[in-house]
């Protein structure tokens, strides 16, 4: 069964959207669904002319056209299409499905509404409707957390179905790393720019160090304005994972995330989370014993030095991106959302 996944966001970008992708391409080349291998392949920004998103200038977005996003499906011959992202190239591969009537499902990665106001004064109603009339032709609507799932369908999408994350736990494990910084370490991870509202972190007044763990366009006023914190830009890998297991708490500002898999990550190193309760942190941790979550950010960070890091470990075990693999394919075929004329018995080959 090959499944198309038609995404705005590809490498060299660093983000939970490239991670989700990444990852759950790699689950699936052991799976078998009633017999049938899976392979995901992708329709990315490399195939087309870029250009630096405004006020972003690290993202690039695609300039497909239609002829293009075409035969490039078409070379491809899917057994299905997913639409992961709402930008150019999502765009323009539901307008190929829509022209069609080709089935698709779609996810929803992002809080966009939230992501651009907190740079343009855009009503989020306008945005929210034009998030709803994107997928409202989806088969499936995949929403990373429950309570990520209710909002949508609250707001007005049909066909939302549940996609859990996952967790790489033989990377992010807890190992013996000194960071030779003073403790208690204060990490964060994630994208260095406006909606992970940093400052919140980097204002608090902690004992110990700061780590941000990351890049993007606010990063270097940041490290102007805050020149006691420790800023690594971007880490990839077993040096990650380093850091993470070097760490005493892992500090999670953002309000605006649906999900944020560096949560994960920081649980399944042993390192206990302090968060703001906000959908996003809230919905990966709940009341289970491995976070603090405060609007006081600061207590936060001083009960979480509290939380067993063995606890967090144990808690991210449950998490693997087999079984979110898994959820994946099985909305797709519990949807019927297969192409006319494609069974998906074929065994995958590879496309380039």
């Amino acid at each position: 069964m090959r499944i198309l996944v038609a995404t705005d966001a590809w490498h060299p970008q660093v983000n939970g959207v490239v991670r989700t992708l990444t990852k759950l391409a790699d689950a699936a080349k052991g799976l078998s669904i009633e017999g049938i291998g899976v392979e995901f392949t992708f329709l990315t920004p490399q195939s087309f002319r870029t250009f630096a998103m405004p006020s972003y200038r690290d993202v690039r977005l695609a300039m497909p056209r239609p002829a293009r996003i075409a035969r490039l499906i078409e070379e491809a011959r899917p057994d299905s299409i997913h639409i992961a992202t709402e930008g150019p190239i999502g765009l323009m591969v539901r307008r190929y499905c829509r022209q069609r009537k080709l089935p698709f499902t779609t996810s929803f990665h992002t809080r966009f509404p939230e992501y651009v106001r907190a740079r343009v004064p855009v009503p989020g109603s306008l945005i929210w409707r034009a998030l709803r009339r994107f997928h409202s032709a989806s088969r499936a609507v995949m929403a990373a957390t429950p309570a990520l799932a209710r909002e949508l369908t609250e707001r007005g999408f049909d066909n939302v179905v549940l996609w859990p994350r996952g967790v790489d736990t033989t990377l992010f494990r807890p190992r013996v790393i000194d960071l030779c910084l003073p403790a208690p370490v204060f990490l964060s991870v994630g994208r260095v720019a406006v909606e992970k509202n940093l400052e919140a972190f980097l204002d608090l007044d902690l004992p110990g160090t700061k780590v941000v763990v990351g890049d993007g366009p606010a990063r270097a006023s940041l490290e102007e304005a805050y020149p006691d914190a420790i800023f690594l830009g971007e880490k990839h890998g077993e040096e990650l994972a380093d850091i993470y297991a070097a760490a005493d708490v892992f500090v999670f500002p953002s309000k605006t995330d649906t999900f944020g898999l560096v949560l994960l990550e920081a649980l399944a190193s042993g390192l206990p989370v302090a968060a703001f309760p906000v959908k996003g942190p809230r919905d990966v941790i709940g009341d289970a014993p491995v976070g603090a979550l405060d609007h006081d950010l600061r207590s936060a960070c001083f009960a979480a030095l509290d939380i067993s890091r063995q606890d967090c470990v144990a808690f991210a075990a449950n998490y693997t991106w087999e079984a979110s693999a898994r959820v994946f394919i099985g909305s797709i075929l519990a949807v019927g959302a297969v192409l006319p004329g494609r069974t998906g018995a074929e065994q995958p080959r590879q496309v380039a």
